[in-house]
């Protein structure tokens, strides 16, 4: 059980920096706090896997790379992501593409993947935590940069399935 003093600094942290949500999870528990209506919510903790499936939130002033943004692309952008699996973002947090700086990213464009292969770390509240690929392909983008805040659900890469 999370201590109540900490949730209570992570509420404070939430409030302090305008967050809607807070996912967190270190090797004994899992937190996921939401803020809505009158105030923060604190939710039960819960385990959870990136889903495949969820859509990415477009967001311009998070940086996040948009596949459709050049207007004079029309549809030219859904037809190059058709086909491809997302790994979507499980949390709130700062994505890193290698384990240390001095190493290489775990994964580039053009690598094979399997559904247990770890595509990046993403580190909320000094927590690191893998994400794996949860599907066996290609990557064929790489939309984030290492360094960057992603939030949930955010596409970080696009899989062409195997």
């Amino acid at each position: 059980m999370i201590d109540i003093r900490k949730l209570k600094e992570l509420v404070r942290l939430m409030v302090e920096n305008e967050l809607a949500e807070l996912d967190l999870q270190d090797q004994q528990e899992t937190v996921t706090i939401k803020r809505g209506g009158n105030g923060p919510v604190a939710g039960a903790p819960v385990v959870y896997h990136a889903p495949a499936g969820v859509p990415a939130r477009a967001s311009a002033a998070s940086g996040e790379a948009d596949a459709g943004g050049d207007e004079s692309r029309g549809d030219a952008g859904a037809k190059d992501t058709a086909g491809l699996v997302p790994i979507v973002s499980p949390m709130v947090g700062t994505v890193y593409l290698a384990p240390n700086p001095e190493s290489p990213a775990y994964v580039q464009a053009g690598a094979s993947v399997g559904p247990d292969s770890t595509v990046c770390l993403i580190e909320a509240m000094k927590v690191f935590s893998e994400i794996k690929a949860e599907t066996s392909g290609v990557i064929e983008r790489v939309l984030v940069t290492s360094g960057q805040a992603v939030q949930y659900g955010q596409q970080l890469f696009l899989v062409r399935p195997s």
